[in-house]
Parts: structure tokens; sequence; C-alpha cells
């Protein structure tokens, strides 16, 4: 199984640890976005997309690298994020990639969320949200997530 995750990690680092963990587990090749040189996927068996959340979004940098990818047409796909709140009714965030990987045929078989730090515009006035996250037992719960990826490959 040949598998790439391509991540964006801007303030913290959150997705970072994250994406690094899920690499581990999957030995994937690993790339941030912004060194992303070739979008054709194909010869890959599985992609993975890490984003931290921003404005209750994964980053358009991560929704574009989709708009622009080749091969990922029937792919298995996982998505991972780490975000100072949590996913609800109202803070869809995972709704604008599922959309565009559903437009490329890709076939989501993993959906993995964390608490991060988020020091972001007022947070950082009272020392921010979610201090120490991703922590320990996200790190386990990314080590299941990995796992639970292998096993629907």
């Amino acid at each position: 199984m040949k598998s790439l995750i391509i991540y964006i990690s801007i303030h913290n680092k959150n997705t970072e640890k994250i994406a690094n963990v899920i690499a581990s587990e999957l030995d994937s090749e690993i790339v941030k976005v912004a060194e992303l040189k070739n979008f054709d996927v194909s010869q890959y068996d599985v992609i993975g997309f890490g984003s931290g959340i921003y404005m209750s979004n994964f980053s358009g940098f991560i929704i574009n690298v989709i708009r622009k990818m080749k091969g990922i047409n029937g792919k298995k796909v996982f998505i991972f994020s780490t975000s100072g709140n949590k996913k609800t009714f109202f803070n869809n965030f995972d709704k604008k990639i599922k959309e565009e990987l559903n437009k490329k045929e890709a076939i989501l078989i993993g959906n993995y969320n964390c608490p991060g730090f988020d020091t972001f515009g007022p947070f950082k006035l009272i020392g921010g949200l979610n201090k120490g996250r991703p922590n320990e037992k996200d790190i386990a719960e990314a080590k299941v997530f990995a796992g639970k990826i292998k096993e629907a490959i």
C-alpha cells in the first residue's frame, strides 16, 4: 500500500503533530501543501488531507490542491483536522472538503478531528483555547485512527 499525506499546519503546528503520527503509523510519504510540486496522485493507493480549521473550514489551500489534483478519481482518501472548537451542526467544518472530494469521486474512508491549541484573534488575549492539545490522548487516538485506515484499505 502506497500512501501520501498532504497537510497544512500554520499557527501552533497542531495538525503537523497529528500528520506525523498518522504518517508514521501508515508508513506514508508526507508533504506540506506549500512544498507540493506534483498534483498527480495516481501512484498512491490512499491519500490523506490534514488541516487546522480556519474560520470554520479546512484551509482553502487544501481545497485548491484537491481541485488541481489528477489521478484522485476513485481513490481512497481520509481527512483529519485540529480545531479550537468542536464540530457541530452549525460548525460543520468538513462539509466543503467532503464536497470537493465527492466532485473528484474520491472514496472517503475516514475522518479524524481533535482539539488543537488555538491562539487566533481574541483567544490569544486569554492564553488560548485547548492549551497542551493535541496531547498524549489525542496522539493515541490518531494512532487508532491510522489503524482503522489500514483496515479500510
